[in-house]
């Protein structure tokens, strides 16, 4: 099936081409023309600086030049590191360059057939979901001196390298957009894959050779299975950007991560005193420079001691420009964030472990306007979009502000106003209580209410339910905004902080959820294009809220979830479930009650076997049941159900049941009345009836709550 497929500004690269080669002209992009606002927006153009085909730049062009690798690649003037790492990454996997430079053979310069030249390029970037094909022609920025200003290949006749970036560039918006970014973003742009960001503890990961050797066989395996990793080290308050430690490592800058490998010492090293095996980690430094100065640098005693020929048997190899091999301690030591990009290929998300994806599309948006009322003023999504910092995490029950961990490069200066406005909206958030008891009711149809700390209209966001059945299931789940960068030209492109909660809910519930419950999972807030979670869940149902930090922010995101199992995702979009045909005649319901089988004790007598034992809840003919507990005196069943009442003064029953070979026999019986409105009433009632009547008792343990507001719960 093929993949979904847009274009970019509504451009046909294939209709332009034909229209060209007709007229016999060569392409020019009136889209993105040749002028000082396709490369900056807020500095002027340098001195010299020009515009030319690569014709003009060189004799015999050509798109590549013995193939696609990462000595291509060049940074140049820009700082765009982020983005040329991704990229170096790319071109070390032909399934996935070939996604991005799609017709590659047909794109490039034919000199038997000058003619058949138009120049005219087309590249696709991953966004939001769907591929999106880009349009450019081959004029490109020189300095005065003739060399590319921006990102260019080591070989001066090959330029594929600088037509991606300028695709990307026109996609952003300019140049100057491609300033300062997260190589997260990049990689899910150029491959359609998840990132997942892995934060480091230096300190602890040198202290413990266990988390050490967790760490590295996590990047092993990834690295098995296709994945591309790159690493940087975050500035610490206070650092600047691009600064050089005495190791020569640069902070916030974005490296390669090349090869992850365990290697054993031959008997002549094993002879000087050193360890049996090497955990040895390779990089690639975008700049074409290795900086490294460390052990096992190229000018490290460890190197030199060794030939070539002992180095290459060890697989010790150095591939590219730029590229450096490291001591994994030495690794784990001076960088601080690590980004792993799982790679997304026929609904697998890598082989051998069968992922599937589901996903779906949604939108944080105000409450419809009545007629003829005035749009409101946009203060709120200024405030969300400028007044939050990079990344919030929990503490307790609430999200809070923390700076400077959702790109790794940035520009230099310029944080003192942000860093107030985030002081300012943390203390406005302050105030308010705890987070599950509710306020005045806001306008529910509105769709933008903020994260967990804003009580009153948190659960006014979207929300989408899934089911993991049988057993505990890993899953990872992506939450991804649309790309705001091609707005930096008019100063609001900054990424909403978003996040998203898991709440563990009802087993049959069908509609929108009304009230906080039982939290399973919960994502860090940042404000960066997407944010992940992996986590096991175990057995039940799940509604998943994304939202941004602040109410009011509007904006459309894709939510992703990847599980082993088949797994449905879709959109609660009612209050109330709709009521079965059958039902249609009957009066509506007047309470609706939440029921919350914690677990049960006692269910046999000491030195007896175990039942195998399960759960139903009952009520007004509406059953729902749990899975079965083998062997279990005291099973946790954690089973909640939702129950919509024409007759509350009618009792709901717990049955817990002994499954056999040939039938199923009833344990014991309780009896549960409610009040028309009662909240979280926890209680322990004895079984009755069934075995429990053979002279042992065991107990459940429930907890309900009710109310006549059927929107309440």
């Amino acid at each position: 099936m093929p993949e979904p497929l847009s274009r970019f500004q509504g451009q046909n690269y294939h209709k332009l081409r034909r229209g060209c080669l007709r007229r016999g002209a060569l392409f020019k992009d009136p889209l993105f023309p040749p002028n000082p606002q396709s490369l900056f927006y807020k500095r002027e153009p340098p001195q010299g600086l020009t515009w030319k085909r690569p014709g003009e730049i060189c004799k015999d062009p050509r798109l590549f030049v013995d193939g696609i690798s990462t000595r291509d690649l060049h940074q140049g003037s820009l700082g765009n590191c982020w983005m040329v790492a991704a990229i170096s990454c790319l071109a070390s996997e032909p399934t996935l360059w070939q996604k991005v430079i799609p017709d590659h053979t047909d794109q490039e310069w034919n000199p038997k057939r000058p003619n058949r030249y138009a120049g005219i390029f087309h590249f696709r970037f991953w966004r939001l979901g769907r591929w999106v094909d880009v349009v450019v022609d081959d004029r490109l920025p020189v300095n005065g001196d003739g060399v590319l200003l921006f990102c260019r290949s080591a070989t001066p006749r090959e330029f594929w390298s600088a037509l991606l970036e300028k695709a990307y560039a026109k996609l952003n918006g300019c140049y100057e957009a491609l300033e300062g970014g997260n190589t997260t973003e990049a990689l899910i742009d150029f491959t359609g894959g998840v990132s997942e960001p892995i934060s480091l503890d230096g300190d602890a990961l040198t202290r413990h050779a266990g988390q050490r050797r967790a760490l590295f066989q996590t990047l092993t395996k990834a690295q098995e299975r296709k994945a591309l990793i790159t690493c940087s080290i975050r500035p610490a308050e206070g650092e600047a950007v691009e600064s050089v430690l005495d190791c020569g490592l640069v902070r916030g800058h974005a490296y390669g991560v090349t090869a992850v490998r365990k290697l054993r010492l031959g008997e002549k090293q094993l002879q000087t005193g050193g360890a049996p095996r090497l955990f040895m980690v390779r990089m690639r430094n975008p700049w074409g420079t290795t900086d490294w100065k460390g052990s096992w640098s190229q000018g490290s005693q460890q190197w030199l001691q060794m030939s070539r020929a002992e180095r290459e048997k060890m697989g010790l190899v150095v591939r590219d420009v730029g590229e450096f091999w490291m001591d994994f301690q030495d690794f784990c030591r001076f960088f601080t964030d690590v980004v792993v990009c799982w790679l997304v290929e026929q609904a697998l998300l890598w082989p051998g472990s069968h992922w599937r994806e589901v996903h779906s599309y949604g939108e944080w948006a105000p409450a419809p306007a009545p007629p003829g009322t005035p749009p409101p003023p946009a203060v709120l999504q200024v405030n969300a979009s400028l007044g939050v910092g990079r990344n919030h995490e929990r503490r307790g029950k609430r999200k809070e502000a923390r700076l400077g961990e959702s790109q790794e490069t940035r520009g230099r200066g310029g944080r003192r106003g942000r860093d107030e406005e985030v002081k300012e909206s943390r203390e406005e958030d302050d105030g308010g209580g705890d987070v599950e008891g509710w306020g005045a009711p806001a306008d529910k149809r509105s769709r933008c209410g903020g994260c967990i700390n804003h009580r009153d209209t948190f659960l006014h966001n979207p929300q989408f339910m899934f089911e993991v059945r049988g057993q505990e299931e890993e899953v990872l789940m992506c939450l991804q905004q649309e790309d705001r960068r091609i707005h930096r030209k008019d100063g609001r492109g900054e990424n909403l902080p978003i996040g998203f909660e898991v709440l563990k809910v009802e087993v049959n519930r069908c509609s929108r959820v009304q009230r906080v419950g039982e939290q399973a999972a919960s994502s860090v807030y940042m404000d960066a294009r997407s944010v992940t979670l992996r986590g096991a869940l175990s057995p039940g149902r799940y509604v998943v809220l994304p939202t941004t930090f602040l109410p009011g922010a509007a904006g459309r995101f894709l939510l992703r979830l990847f599980s082993h199992s088949r797994v449905r995702l879709r959109e609660l979009k009612d209050d109330l479930p709709p009521p079965p045909l059958f039902q249609c005649f009957l009066p509506p319901p007047t309470v609706v009650t939440t029921v919350h089988l914690r677990k049960a004790s006692g269910l046999s007598p000491p030195k007896h076997r175990a039942p195998d034992v399960y759960a139903v809840l009952r009520c007004e003919g509406v059953s729902i049941r749990s899975r079965v507990f083998k062997a279990e005196r005291n099973p946790e069943f954690n089973l909640r159900g939702i129950f919509y009442r024409r007759r509350p003064d009618t009792h709901i029953s717990v049955e817990l049941w002994s499954r056999g070979l040939l039938w199923d026999s009833l344990l014991g019986e309780a009896q549960l009345q409610t009040r028309e409105s009662e909240m979280s009433h926890s209680r322990v009632i004895d079984l009755r009836g069934g075995q429990s009547a053979s002279g042992y008792r065991g107990c459940v343990y429930v907890e309900t709550s009710s109310s006549p507001r059927l929107t309440d719960l």
